[in-house]
């Protein structure tokens, strides 16, 4: 099994691939962000001018395919100047934006939203239509499930189950009118950070998560998962959504919850199952563990809370009955 850690080498077999296909040498390397699993540099050369260079692995080793196609769209987005790919592995060079002059709006958010969401669907993106929201929970248990045979997640692990389980008791009715629109691309990381606001505009960045599914959901995302949920201003969000052309239908309710409590807690419940799949793919190490099992818990807490999933004892043996072993 790959270990999915972005290694010395493989960023230095990248790099090298970007050089000779770019016949261009850089004076200088700005590192801008680096974390486990992918590091962007600014690369500055003699003529003066600048690229942007990024290296990933898995398991966000796709984005050079969905810029390709939204470069093709004329979209607001990095262009892609060249891209190369190896094992588990991904380097790309795109457009310089420049420093963000500031943080973006809650008008400017809701009108690249609105053109996310209206974009030509991309083939092959992971997809969370009604079917797939409502398998999350039990795909979450199947991650758990693994991490527990690799002797992972020994801490808390029963509480990660426990609210699982809960979740799983409601999903597929929680899930009710996941295809509503909006329905279509999802940038899926769509922060404060995702939305560069320069002198020429805004450009959305760090399009490593797309999805397809409900639009929804990239407007929860616009929160985070750190603090606790504020349903209000998600409301006001989807309003700003809606008025800056995004579908009606943003607004209304889903899966018998409002809009805005729907989206945050469906969008809780993607994220901890999405950390829980990918550890135990092996895309993050046992010494991730304990700091992911907080972040999990937190989650799904918020999530149960969110979509109102039962008690603990009547989940549990509702779903269980239907789970094998």
């Amino acid at each position: 099994m790959s270990s999915g850690t972005l290694d010395d080498q493989l960023c230095t077999q990248l790099r090298g691939d970007l050089l000779a296909a770019s016949r261009r040498v850089p004076t200088q390397r700005q590192i801008i962000q680096a974390w486990e699993l992918s590091s962007v540099e600014r690369w500055l050369f003699p003529d003066g001018s600048s690229l942007i260079c990024k290296i990933a692995t898995a398991p966000f080793t796709g984005e050079a395919t969905v810029l390709r196609a939204l470069n093709n769209q004329q979209a607001a987005v990095p262009l892609l100047n060249g891209y190369t790919t190896r094992p588990d592995g991904l380097g790309m060079l795109m457009e310089d934006l420049g420093e963000p002059r500031r943080t973006a709006t809650f008008a400017e958010a809701a009108a690249a939203a609105r053109w996310v969401h209206a974009t030509a669907g991309i083939p092959n993106l992971p997809t969370f239509d009604e079917e797939g929201l409502a398998r999350l929970p039990e795909q979450g248990l199947d991650a758990l499930d693994e991490l527990r045979r690799q002797g992972r997640l020994s801490h808390d692990a029963e509480g990660i189950e426990a609210v699982l389980q809960r979740l799983a008791a409601t999903a597929r009715h929680r899930a009710d009118g996941a295809e509503r629109p909006p329905f279509g691309l999802c940038h899926g990381e769509f922060h404060r950070t995702s939305l560069h606001v320069s002198r020429t505009g805004c450009r959305l960045v760090d399009w490593a998560k797309a999805f397809t599914g409900p639009g929804l959901l990239d407007l929860a995302t616009w929160f985070g998962t750190r603090r606790p949920t504020e349903p209000r201003l998600l409301s006001q969000l989807i309003h700003a959504y809606v008025a800056a052309g995004g579908h009606p239908d943003a607004e209304a309710d889903r899966g018998g919850l409002p809009a805005a409590r729907w989206a945050l807690g469906w969008h809780r419940v993607w994220a901890a199952c999405w950390l829980l799949t990918t550890a135990a793919a092996g895309h993050y190490q046992a010494p991730t563990d304990r700091r992911h099992t907080q972040v999990v818990l937190r989650q799904l807490h918020g999530a149960a809370e969110l979509l109102g999933a039962p008690p603990i004892s009547a989940s549990r043996s509702s779903f269980t009955t239907g789970r094998s072993s």
